[in-house]
């Protein structure tokens, strides 16, 4: 039974959620800021946080980038329309996605779904082992595990699946929306910018120098690649 933690400081926004997540096949936790969010994820096996980001005690961002330190469970974060520049942070710090409030129930069970779908693929041991080599990146399906000339990188699960795409379709080019629909599983309405976004942070962590990429290039006008010529 999945795990969902449900983080915010107004108890009509949790309720509603709580609502909105009334499944049988959940288990649902709460907490009123960023700090009992972080002890909760420490203390329970949780599968998925959906977490404000303007809370008291500890806001969102810092208590996402605290879990990111032991923990790559999905992140969506709740924001208000207003908070562009805090759901770009977000996604740079470790969310895989965000909600915009007023929320639409049937948005907030198809994210929920999409992502606990996605994040329990990865701990299930039907997963078939598959291991993938370029340049000194190394691909592990089966453990999830990436290493960047034998250093171990901690990529969350969206990064994980982004760079698994490009490294299982070496030199081939995917169109941003084609990314999106691969890696999230439906369509980039209103998500232009969350792979550019995440491609940076991913970037950020496996290049020598993000701003010249040896790896991951951009082909302008189409989409983004794998350099072919670095598979090992």
């Amino acid at each position: 039974m999945p795990n969902i933690l449900i983080c915010d400081d107004e108890k009509d926004i949790v309720n509603a959620l709580k609502i909105y997540l009334s499944d049988p096949d959940y288990a649902l936790f709460t907490a009123s800021n960023g700090r009992e969010a972080v002890e909760c994820v420490k203390d329970n096996e949780i599968h998925l946080v959906l977490m404000d980001i303007m809370m008291p005690v500890m806001d969102g961002i810092e208590a996402m980038a605290k879990i990111r330190e032991d923990s790559n469970v999905p992140i969506i974060l709740l924001t208000a329309k207003s908070e562009d520049a805090d759901k770009i942070l977000g996604l740079n710090v470790g969310a895989d996605d965000y909600i915009t409030k007023p929320f639409n129930p049937l948005e907030v069970s198809a994210r929920v779904k999409s992502q606990l779908r996605r994040y329990l693929k990865f701990g299930s041991g039907a997963v078939a082992s598959e291991k993938f080599v370029i340049g000194g990146i190394e691909l592990d399906d089966r453990t999830k595990e990436v290493l960047l000339d034998g250093e171990q990188v901690q990529l969350t699960p969206k990064e994980f699946d982004i760079l698994k795409l490009f490294m299982s379709h070496p030199g081939e080019v995917f169109a941003p929306k084609d990314i999106y629909r691969e890696v999230w599983g439906e369509d980039p309405l209103g998500q232009d910018g969350t792979v550019a976004v995440h491609i940076r942070h991913l970037r950020e962590k496996i290049e020598i120098d993000p701003a010249n990429p040896r790896h991951i290039k951009v082909v302008f006008g189409q989409g983004y690649k794998i350099d072919k010529g670095r598979t090992v």
